[in-house]
């Protein structure tokens, strides 16, 4: 998507960028008929962000959830691979020249590795404001709110606000089937 680029060229290029760098990549792929191509919450964002976005998500998919595009089932290599996910989109979303949105997602990732650490529930709702948010800030006190209470609607309303009702329901559809028997 960046630079108008098809979701399915954002995927082909997420795979190749990885399959260059480490043969362990290409290893862990999933078969294409049994990877997903499904967007999650870079429709929320600015179009130039969504591969990074994206790759961001696969890492944290790889960590906590089922991932799209990679069999996951070493729990060891699962780690690696997404904290390689995470530096990667890091980069493409640094090209940016942004360090707000840096900033934001790392935010995020803390505020997610948190609720993950606690069992507790809500990391869509902060994907879906951080996201649509990108370069605000103000995602630190309404996420520990959500540590704290457990109140996602705070966090929900910031994104519907700033990307669409619809939008963010399609993005949070996305997210909880990638979350489906996964604890």
């Amino acid at each position: 998507m960046t630079g108008g680029a098809t979701g399915s060229e954002l995927w082909r290029r997420l795979v190749e960028e990885g399959a260059r760098e480490s043969a362990l990549w290409s290893d862990l792929l999933l078969p294409e008929s049994e990877r997903s191509e499904q967007l999650a919450f870079s429709p929320l964002a600015a179009l130039e962000l969504a591969l990074g976005i994206e790759t961001i998500y696969e890492g944290y998919l790889a960590h906590y959830g089922r991932s799209r595009l990679f069999s996951t089932g070493d729990r060891k290599l699962a780690l690696l691979l997404g904290d390689r996910l995470y530096a990667q989109g890091l980069v493409h979303v640094s090209e940016s020249g942004s360090v707000a949105v840096v900033a934001d997602l790392a935010s995020l990732l803390e505020l997610c590795a948190r609720l993950q650490a606690e069992h507790k529930p809500g990391d869509g709702a902060l994907w879906a404001a951080a996201v649509a948010r990108l370069g605000q800030g103000g995602l630190d006190a309404a996420g520990s709110a959500l540590l704290d209470s457990g109140d996602e609607e705070p966090l929900l309303r910031m994104a519907r606000e700033a990307a669409g009702y619809e939008t963010v329901e399609r993005a949070l559809v996305v997210h909880a089937e990638r979350f489906q028997n996964t604890h």
